[in-house]
């Protein structure tokens, strides 16, 4: 057995805790050995990016950049087997692999390759004679600062994308980092710590401790070197990070669950409004924060658009992610799939009725869950309230505008909700109520410039585009007599 091997201080080394398998989600083989590191190692992580961090922070902006260049093209050019090891360590069909998770992240480092003013001017301002001295003119500079050493925890549902929005931002500040990645898929975050090495990246600037242990989080989250924590993941997990880095006044960067609201009005096109609420059953088979898994159907709508979701999640392709007709793959482990049928189940004892799936797919190996749509659902039903991170769709029937701003802000989720309409200023006016961190109208896409965070349990902070580059950095003021 060939184990992986950790990446501290610029060295590969072999870890204190052996290894442990990383399991296909659709063959149920094991991929490879992923590294159990102790909580000594992780501190010496730690400690190995606090070291680095001086020399790094100084490091011109535009010698940052270039490492963040050359990485972006070292990923580019490893596409193929980067594509293949993600696809078998996450389920991911082969399309999503490659575009959104590996080509997301070459996208993501290579945008913060560009370097951006890291200071602005602040008006003067006229002082009078007093206590504090002669009249004058004050003069004042804003400079965002690096804010040290970062621990980026990753979620499981993207291990390149998801640690690659983190990272490139982090560094091209001036930080240093440690990352722990998911424990379900960590291999892929070894090969992008490979891709930086070979960039040129410093000894320190980036390591990458990983395990199963809960240990080994907490030691990454509560190192006396860490001055920062950015976190993808559940909201629950994201509540007990909170908590320690509160204890030491650690800044955090939070990305917590989601439960979106997509709200469906009469007027809207029902062909476009399926194709952004199917997205939930095919895009990482529903494991993803963002998704539009509480869909609010107006009266006059409801049952045509119960109808063409239901014909929709039909006639998806659920098996092997290698084959380039399959959309639906598996999620990412036996235990998941468990949880996400006891949902499926819940509901139907809550009183929805299941219009499509529901039934385990009739597959030989695979970790794989029927696209499934609850129809007749109130939003105080459990399958309406929480995260249940698969391909389910719960629907909830309405009548006015005010009553579906209402049920929308209804949760303890405020991530991303989405409007369909074909009258424009209603739906930039609901868009303006609904409390979360982003509304999609008549679309599931995203602008990768414009900010991401949520409301409520949501989140804290917002990163993506230049927003990263303010969550990664501290803003210093000086002032001088004009």
């Amino acid at each position: 057995m060939k184990g992986e091997r950790l990446f501290v201080g610029g060295e590969w080394v072999a870890p204190d805790g052996g290894h442990y398998p990383v399991t296909d989600p659709a063959t149920e083989k094991t991929v490879g050995w992923a590294p159990e590191a102790s909580p000594e190692q992780v501190r010496a992580a730690c400690a190995a990016a606090r070291e680095a961090f001086g020399a790094w922070s100084r490091t011109r902006p535009e010698e940052r950049a270039a490492v963040l260049g050359r990485a972006a093209d070292i990923i580019r050019d490893r596409m193929g087997p980067y594509t293949e090891l993600a696809r078998a360590e996450t389920g991911a069909t082969t399309a999503t692999a490659r575009a959104m998770q590996v080509g997301v992240a070459a996208a993501r480092f290579r945008r913060y390759a560009r370097v951006e003013p890291a200071e602005w001017p602040v008006a003067p301002q006229i002082n009078e004679a007093g206590p504090m001295g002669k009249a004058a003119v004050l003069g004042a500079l804003a400079v965002r600062q690096p804010v040290g050493v970062v621990t980026c925890i990753t979620s499981y549902n993207n291990p390149w994308a998801n640690p690659a929005g983190k990272v490139a931002p982090a560094l091209a500040m001036g930080n240093t980092v440690v990352v722990k990645p998911a424990p379900q898929d960590p291999l892929s975050v070894y090969r992008m710590a490979e891709a930086l090495q070979a960039a040129g990246a410093p000894p320190g600037v980036v390591n990458v401790v990983s395990g199963r242990e809960v240990a080994v989080g907490e030691a990454a989250v509560a190192s006396d070197d860490v001055d920062m924590v950015s976190f993808t993941g559940s909201t629950a997990v994201g509540r007990r990070i909170a908590e320690v880095c509160g204890r030491d006044m650690k800044r955090q960067l939070m990305e917590l669950g989601g439960k979106g609201a997509a709200v469906v009005f009469d007027d809207a096109d029902l062909g476009s409004a399926v194709a952004g609420i199917g997205t939930t059953f095919s895009f990482y088979s529903g494991q993803i924060c963002t998704a539009p898994t509480r869909v609010l159907a107006q009266r006059g709508v409801y049952g045509r658009l119960v109808e063409q979701l239901a014909r929709y999640a039909r006639g998806l392709k659920v098996g092997d992610p290698r084959e380039p007709d399959t959309v639906v793959g598996p999620v990412i482990s036996a235990e998941h799939r468990a949880r996400v049928e006891s949902y499926v189940e819940l509901g139907r004892k809550e009183g929805a009725s299941v219009v499509a799936g529901g039934e385990r797919p009739s597959l030989d190996r695979g970790f794989h869950v029927a696209p499934t749509l609850l129809a007749d659902c109130a939003n105080d039903m459990r399958v309406a309230r929480e995260e249940i991170f698969g391909p389910v769709v719960a629907v909830i029937p309405f009548d006015e505008e005010d009553e579906a701003v209402a049920l929308a802000n209804d949760s303890a989720y405020g991530l991303l909700d989405y409007v369909w309409s074909g009258d424009v200023a209603r739906a930039f006016r609901v868009a303006r109520q609904l409390r979360a961190g982003g509304v999609g109208i008549n679309t599931v896409g995203r602008n990768m410039e414009a900010p991401f965070g949520g409301f409520k349990k949501s989140g804290v902070g917002r990163d993506v585009g230049s927003y990263a580059l303010h969550a990664y950095s501290e803003v210093q003021a000086i002032v001088w007599p004009g």
